[in-house]
């Protein structure tokens, strides 16, 4: 009964999580971005992958990870590196079309 509550209180706080990751990585305009715009981002995001992950540990295979996980993942790392929005846009922009 215990494991129970403790699995249910889990999946409720990945569900919480990744409702919350969704909007703090999200693009802030609201809108759709251009190509050249997803371009840039992409570019900027595979620059700064190594710089931000390989500081602490090896970085992940964008393949390792679907898209939805690596935004949870992306939401936890920005919060432990103190990563700048932007830099965390860019960099999911990355894993997300490097797959």
């Amino acid at each position: 009964m215990k494991a129970r509550r403790l699995l249910l209180a889990f999946v409720g706080s990945l569900f919480l999580l990744s409702s919350f990751a969704r909007f703090a990585v999200a693009n802030p305009s609201g809108g759709a971005q251009s190509q050249a715009e997803r371009r840039a981002m992409f570019l900027r995001g595979a620059q700064l992958w190594p710089v931000y992950c390989n500081t602490c540990h090896n970085a992940r295979p964008s393949a390792e990870f679907s898209a939805s996980e690596w935004q949870m993942i992306l939401m936890h790392m920005r919060t432990q590196a103190n990563l700048p929005a932007e830099d965390a846009r860019a960099v999911l922009e990355y894993l997300r079309s490097s797959r």
